[in-house]
């Protein structure tokens, strides 16, 4: 009920000593609650605060973090120390060694032949076999396979239209679900169906896109589409990489002319040992998280994330990893053979013959002189376009209805005079040396009202980066086949058309913008504090402003900036450096005659043949991205690049350096201070109250901002007013320890009911003494009559309240306008504590669910005004909530 501060806090604040708490300023050390691992016997259980957080990359939660609970024994938090001191040990049980075999038997629908590819890797520590089938299910797409490892299972197809569309470029595109059906849930939306794809899934379609892309062949205009679905999911492994091998192998197994086979792994760094496909128990403790795409030749695609870990290491993660995709590959090709149709090269349209040397012969003088002009973004830009008219207007009276040809004949020399500039001279079209950076120019504070923010411009790309701080309930949410993650730290991408002059949809963000901030996240995230250095929750926006070339590498300098400003006490600032590659032949592999670039424009993107992105600090790197439009690059090549990288990065890393050397001494005046404690799960209801009056007359009455509480009974209450902060840190404290139940302070042991125990089955009336969205808590005996222990009180679970289901606890409860309710007594559960059901006193009283057979119910009695303007308010409550 609600309360008077004025009256109850002069009387009672000043005799009550507060439990223990820890302020943004002087946190309390943490113990890591205790896991249960699928996979014990493979390693030993430790804690890793900073490597924990490195698992948020792929969005997989970490082990929980919590203050230790006061009741706990001094045995009991010195086995925790003594556990989280344990050094982790990886074991990784032997493995049969890599090998592949097809089997082909005619056990399909109607008699046709199913065929199966059972690949083992090799990998110690990875016993399951991919296996592989296809003929069974979704025969009448293009190709379609099923592939399993344990107990996950995906399903992939490949289909395109029979018709070619006048396009210049190919029609590809790539959808993945994981239905939330594979690990035995159902999605929470309204309808019960899963719908839109989640920021996870479009990272998932990313990866599947960039490797496959590259390697179908050039000039395919049939519209074609890959979809995924994790059909089952045993919450082992993550499905990632099994999908892009998925997908690739269906597209494979069509006849959409994909070159070679393409396959993925993934690759974690645990223990100073590089693991296979690891479990994501193993995740928690990895300070790599790699995943590799290529063919057997070379590689085509990485992404990942690092805790700042050497060069060298990483090539050798790839090299590992592309072992794998190897033995993987020589499969594919097999299955080929067997299972695989005929690739349709018939309406690819053949080059034009003499097109591309009359391009050479007339064009090159012209084209290399505005190469050679040193000209800005705009003067470039409108210079290469009046040149693409020119060469189409001509070209077109030798060639006619042949403008796509054109084009295309004239890109190709555009490539390759860029790669002999700069193979020959040293130098690009913009005048830079090949491993000259822009120049740099940084400013933090420019918004008074932010609590961080920063300008970073480097040559033509600016980016607005924004710091938010606030407490745990800014958490993002997102629902997964994992369970529900909760990000402390996230970071939004926004790339509007203004930033490049034009206009266009402006909205939800896209794919590219999802990725882009996502990327730019991973490589900020191992330089930020634990939550009990720094307890607050973390959001970045970047808002790009001008565009040419690499703009999420901008938003991880801008983001870094922006933190710093924030006073957020990051390790060390963060730099990125998008690297490119010029080839003279652009459908090749990389070799000896690359030419590696340093911060790329668009124009070198566009014509380019790489696009790799590196952020790290001075010792190593956070996260690094690789797309390439040739048929694989070498790893001599890819060395080379990362050699190169860290030489940009170092130099941006200087220029920040200007800006701001280190965070800020002293958070903003803007942010609220943040002051966390802990009480008893059993007594968060008496923080909450009924319908949550009690906590929003501490919000109100102590001016905060607000009250967040965990299941777990950790409270973070935020506010500006320090002094009216501690003051409802100790009324917490009285509400939980005077009034029955809760945290005990310095008092002594924790109070508890010593009445006579309830009897199972037994109906009592139960006083409300909190309410949640997963049930109401009742006290169905008293305690002591002078207080001095609690009532016996047991949670009516929100699947217990009605023979019907409960949407809203909170509404529900509102609209029945009582401080008590009926209920059973069911016993205790295995923790222990008491179990109560309203539903069975409905059943024993002849209620029924709307539906089930029996008599008819009698006419339910017309509601007096008083009911009604009791549910009027709580709608409106609700409402205005």
């Amino acid at each position: 009920m609600r309360f008077s501060t004025s009256a109850v806090a002069a009387a009672l604040l000043a005799a009550l000593s507060a439990p223990q708490c820890s302020a943004f300023l002087a946190p309390k050390p943490l113990s890591t609650r205790k896991q249960s691992h699928q996979h014990q016997q493979h390693f030993l259980p430790t804690s890793n605060p900073k490597w924990q957080l490195l698992s948020t990359v792929n969005d997989e939660a970490p082990a929980p973090v919590v203050e230790a609970k006061e009741e706990e024994s001094e045995d009991a938090v010195a086995s925790d120390e003594e556990e989280e001191a344990t050094e982790y040990k990886l074991v990784l049980e032997d493995v049969p060694p890599a090998s592949y075999e097809i089997t082909s038997s005619p056990t399909a629908p109607g008699g046709g032949d199913v065929h199966t590819l059972t690949i083992n890797l090799g990998a110690p520590g990875h016993p399951d076999p991919i296996v592989i089938e296809t003929g069974k299910i979704g025969r009448q797409a293009s190709a379609a396979v099923t592939l399993t490892r344990g107990e996950s299972v995906l399903y992939a197809t490949a289909s395109r239209d029979k018709d070619v569309r006048d396009l210049n470029f190919l029609p590809l595109s790539v959808e993945h679900q994981e239905r939330f059906s594979s690990a035995g849930l159902t999605s929470g939306a309204f309808n019960k169906r899963d719908g839109r794809p989640a920021e996870h899934e479009i990272l998932v379609c990313r990866l599947i896109d960039r490797p496959l892309r590259p390697l179908i062949a050039e000039g395919w205009r049939h519209e074609t589409q890959l979809l995924s679905w994790v059909l089952s999911y045993d919450g082992v492994r993550t499905c990632d990489p099994l999908a892009i091998t998925a997908s690739a192998t269906a597209l494979w197994l069509s006849d959409v002319p994909l070159i070679k086979p393409v396959a993925a792994s993934m690759v974690g760094y645990i223990d100073g040992q590089l693991v296979l496909n690891p479990t994501l128990e193993q995740m928690k403790h990895s300070r790599l998280n790699l995943t590799v795409a290529g063919t057997k030749d070379a590689v085509l695609m990485i992404e990942g994330a690092a805790d700042f870990l050497p060069e060298d290491l990483m090539i050798e993660a790839v090299t590992f990893g592309h072992n794998a995709i190897k033995t993987q590959c020589e499969a594919l090709e097999e299955l080929g053979k067997v299972a695989g149709k005929e690739k349709k090269y018939d309406t690819i349209k053949p080059p034009i013959e003499g097109l591309q040397e009359m391009v050479d012969e007339k064009y090159t003088a012209q084209l290399d002189e505005i190469y050679n002009s040193d000209l800005s973004k705009e003067d470039l830009s409108s210079a290469t376009s009046k040149f693409s008219e020119t060469v189409v207007t001509e070209m077109e009276e030798i060639f006619p209805e042949e403008k796509a040809s054109i084009k295309n004949a004239m890109k190709d020399l555009m490539c390759r005079r860029m790669f002999v500039k700069a193979k020959n001279e040293g130098t690009r079209i913009d005048g830079r040396k090949l491993d000259e950076v822009r120049v740099i120019e940084a400013e933090t504070g420019l918004l008074p009202r932010v609590h961080g923010s920063a300008l970073f411009t480097r040559g033509q790309t600016q980016v607005v980066a924004t710091a938010t701080l606030g407490d745990s309930g800014m958490r993002q949410k997102m629902d997964r086949i994992s369970g529900m993650i909760q990000k402390r730290f996230y970071l939004q991408y926004t790339f509007p058309p203004s930033c490049v002059g034009e206009t266009g949809r402006v909205g939800a963000p896209g794919r590219r913008e999802v990725g882009h901030g996502n990327l730019a996240e991973r490589a900020l995230i191992p330089a930020l504090p634990t939550e009990d250095e720094f307890p607050y929750t973390i959001r970045v926006e970047s808002l790009v402003t001008e565009s040419n070339g690499s703009s999420s590498m901008a938003s991880v300098c801008g983001g870094c900036l922006a933190l710093m400003d924030a006073g957020v006490p990051i390790s060390s600032p963060i730099a990125g450096i998008a690297m490119g590659m010029l080839l003279g032949d652009k459908g090749a592999v990389s070799d000896e005659n690359a030419v590696i670039v340093s911060d790329i424009t668009g124009t070198e993107d566009g014509l380019g043949t790489m696009d790799f992105k590196v952020a790290g600090n001075k010792e190593g790197i956070t996260t690094f991205q690789l797309d390439i439009k040739c048929e694989g690059l070498t790893l001599d090549t890819m060395k080379k690049a990362l050699e190169q990288a860290k030489a940009g990065r170092l130099h941006i890393l200087g220029e920040m350096d200007k800006a701001l050397t280190e965070a800020r001494g002293e958070l903003p005046a803007t942010v609220p201070k943040v002051i966390k404690l802990k009480i008893a799960e059993d007594s968060i209801g008496k923080v909450i109250g009924p319908g949550g009056k009690q906590i929003r007359a501490l919000i109100e009455d102590f001016e905060l901002t607000n009250i967040n509480v965990e299941e777990n009974g950790a409270v973070q209450v935020s506010g500006f007013d320090m002094k009216k902060m501690e003051e409802a840190k100790e009324m917490i404290t009285l509400l939980t320890s005077q009034m029955g139940g809760g945290g005990r302070g310095s008092r002594g042991p924790k109070p508890e009911y010593v009445g006579p125990e309830p009897e199972v089955g037994k109906v009592y009336t139960g006083k409300i003494t909190g309410i949640h969205n997963f049930g109401v808590f009742l006290e169905i005996l008293p305690g002591a009559e002078d207080g001095s222990t609690p009532g016996c009180e047991g949670l009516c679970h929100v699947s217990e309240l009605h023979v019907e289901r409960v949407r809203n606890t909170e509404g529900f409860i509102r609209s029945m306008n009582t401080e008590t309710l009926e209920v059973v007594y069911q016993g205790k559960n295995n923790k222990g504590k008491y179990q109560l059901s309203r539903k069975a006193v409905l059943e024993q009283k002849g209620v029924k669910a709307r539906g089930d057979s029996g008599p008819p119910r009698a006419a339910p009695q017309e509601m007096s005004k008083d009911e009604v303007s009791v549910i009027s308010q709580a709608i409106e409550n609700a409402i205005t909530d």
